[in-house]
């Protein structure tokens, strides 16, 4: 199977987080992507290189793009492409000569990715910046935590994978798409900054309806109701409970023992919340995680295990899914979302920088002699 995606080829250049994760994408459902780099970029090729989950399944280059005849060779290999994505600050890539004005005249059919942090415009644009800055000033941060406390940081799911890279590889499928049927390449300005102020849409309807109105901790979907929780068991793991809706909430009480608690009558009323989510907690801090997942097998409650990276990969639905799979030796998540007809690719290992260069300059018709010419003189690498 070639994959969804197969026949474009996409020129990204080499960062960190989310543009990686957006080529990752691409390349999962079959696009050919080359990641440019600098010679001398990855020299070592480390074990945190080695193991790139967000590297795999592409080629890649090293040029040196400070010279003439390095920026000769990416605007050559753009050319060729369908789809571009760059994450350098706003301007960097105009400096170079390889703007979005130079590059979409030259290939009218390109798509041109961009991605950031605060976007290609507004006062914070050229300003430095990382995932936990970008969802703090659109008010996501502020959602996450307990009430009374500091926000919890997300790791960086939100700003760069979530609101970053998946937005740029969705705004990268749209508009190529959109060339597909008879438009013309455009920018995709992707910004974290956006991205996961758009993840966050639920939340603004929830706030306009007055069912949002409390601190972080003290909402429907934030920790703050008895019945949309973590829990710790007796073995000092966790559990999670979800029971929003009523059916899953009289099956929550029926397993715990508390049907016939009137105090857990009134489910939506708020006041209660506190007391009854101890009362939830002394329950479930009386057995171990393990034997919870026993008792709410085959009930409709909204549970599940809070399971550890080392765990995950053994837990039955996870592994008769394939959720997540190995690649030389290496665990790592599987391509998806999953297409019926064209099936995402099998992972392939990350490649050092540079490795790949003679290959991709021989697709875009370089002869032998011209790619030994430019490895003497330091162009190539």
């Amino acid at each position: 199977m070639a994959g969804a995606l197969a026949g474009l080829r996409i020129v990204e250049f080499l960062g960190i987080g989310p543009g990686p994760f957006a080529g990752m994408m691409l390349a999962d459902h079959g696009a050919e992507v080359i990641r440019v780099g600098r010679p001398g970029a990855q020299e070592s090729f480390g074990d945190f290189d080695r193991f790139d989950v967000l590297a795999r399944s592409r080629r890649t280059i090293a040029i040196d793009m400070k010279s003439a005849d390095g920026l000769a060779i990416v605007r050559d290999l753009v050319g060729s492409a369908d789809g571009l994505i760059e994450g350098f600050r706003p301007g960097v890539m105009e400096r170079l000569g390889l703007g979005p004005d130079t590059l979409i005249t030259e290939n009218p059919r390109l798509v041109y990715g961009r991605m950031t942090g605060w976007g290609q415009d507004g006062p914070l644009a050229q300003s430095a910046g990382h995932d936990i800055n970008y969802v703090a000033i659109n008010g996501v941060l502020s959602t996450v935590g307990r009430p009374g406390e500091r926000p919890v940081v997300p790791v960086n799911y939100t700003g760069d994978f979530g609101g970053g890279g998946m937005l740029l590889a969705f705004g990268m499928v749209t508009a190529l798409l959109a060339v597909a049927r008879g438009a013309s390449g455009q920018v995709v300005d992707a910004a974290m900054v956006d991205g996961s102020a758009l993840l966050s849409g639920m939340v603004w309807q929830m706030k306009a309806a007055g069912m949002w109105n409390g601190p972080a901790g003290a909402n429907l979907l934030d920790g703050g109701a008895h019945f949309y929780d973590t829990f710790a068991c007796a073995d000092g793991r966790y559990v999670t409970i979800g029971a929003i809706e009523p059916q899953f909430y009289v099956a929550l009480r029926r397993i715990l023992g508390l049907a016939e608690d009137q105090a857990f009558d009134e489910q939506m009323d708020r006041a209660r919340w506190p007391a009854l989510r101890e009362k939830i907690a002394a329950v479930i801090a009386t057995r171990a995680r393990d034997e919870w997942c026993t008792a709410f097998e085959g009930h409709d409650a909204c549970f599940a295990p809070v399971m550890t990276l080392d765990e995950a990969p053994g837990h039955p639905h996870i592994a008769a899914r394939g959720t997540l799979t190995e690649t030389n030796g290496q665990i790592q998540p599987a391509p998806a979302p999953r297409l019926s007809a064209t099936p995402p690719l099998p992972p392939r290992p990350p490649r050092r920088a540079g490795q790949d260069t003679e290959i991709v300059l021989s697709l875009i018709g370089y002869s032998a002699e011209r790619i030994a010419a430019l490895r003497a003189s330091g162009v190539i690498a």
